[in-house]
C-alpha cells in the first residue's frame, strides 16, 4: 500500500525536492519513500517517469532511501566544503544511465538524439535525481541552497529570488506562520 504523505515539491530543485522527502521536526517527522509504490509515485509527481510501472521495482524504497541519504551527505559536505563517500549516487548514476540513440526523423527531416531509460529496474527509475544532485554539486552555488528557518522545518531550497534573501521553504506556510509569530511577539512587548 502506498503511502498518502505528499511530499512537498517547493525546492526549485529535482535533488533538494528528493532530499526533502523526509521532512519535519520529532514527532511531526513524515517519511514520503515508505514503500516502493510510494517512491514511484514521488517520481511520478515530480515528472520524471512518464511510465506506468506496475508492480514498482522490488527494493526501489530501499535503494531511494539510501539514495537520499547519501545525497544528503554529499551536499552537506560540499557545503563545508569537504569530502564524502559518494558510492551510493554513483552506483545509481553508473546501473540507471539512459541509452542514447539518434534517429531519423522523417517529419522533419532531421536526425535527433533520442534518451531512453535502460530499462525499469530502480536505478534506471532513480537516475534522474542522482543526476540533478551531480548538476546541482558542480554547475551551482550551493551558497543559494538553503534549509527553511522556521524552527520546525527542516525543508532545503534552491534560492532563485532576484536578491537571493529567501528564507522559508515556502510563503504560505512557514513564511506566514513565522511573521504572525514575529507579530504576535512584537506586541505583547509593546
Amino acid at each position: 500500500m502506498s503511502s498518502k504523505i505528499i511530499a512537498p515539491f517547493i525546492a526549485s530543485n529535482l535533488a533538494l525536492d528528493f532530499i526533502n522527502t523526509q521532512f519535519g521536526v520529532g514527532e511531526a517527522r513524515q517519511e514520503c519513500l515508505h514503500d516502493d509504490s510510494g517512491v514511484v509515485a514521488w517520481l511520478q509527481q515530480a515528472g520524471v517517469l512518464k511510465e506506468a510501472c506496475e508492480p514498482p521495482p522490488a527494493g526501489i524504497a530501499q535503494l531511494a532511501r539510501k539514495l537520499r541519504d547519501n545525497m544528503r551527505d554529499l551536499l552537506v559536505s560540499a557545503q563545508l566544503e569537504q569530502a564524502a563517500d559518494s558510492a551510493v549516487v554513483n552506483h545509481v548514476l553508473q546501473w540507471g544511465y539512459p541509452i542514447e540513440k539518434i534517429e531519423w526523423q522523417p517529419s522533419e527531416a532531421v536526425f535527433q538524439k533520442k534518451t531512453y531509460k535502460r530499462n525499469m529496474d530502480s536505478e534506471s527509475l532513480l537516475h534522474p535525481v542522482a543526476a540533478s544532485l551531480v548538476q546541482l554539486l558542480t554547475e551551482e552555488n550551493l551558497q543559494l541552497v538553503k534549509q527553511c528557518e522556521a524552527s520546525d522545518c527542516v525543508l532545503l531550497f534552491h534560492d532563485q529570488t532576484k536578491s537571493h534573501r529567501r528564507r522559508w521553504c515556502s510563503m504560505a506556510a512557514c513564511g506566514n506562520r513565522m511573521k504572525a509569530a514575529a507579530h504576535r511577539a512584537r506586541k505583547k512587548t509593546g
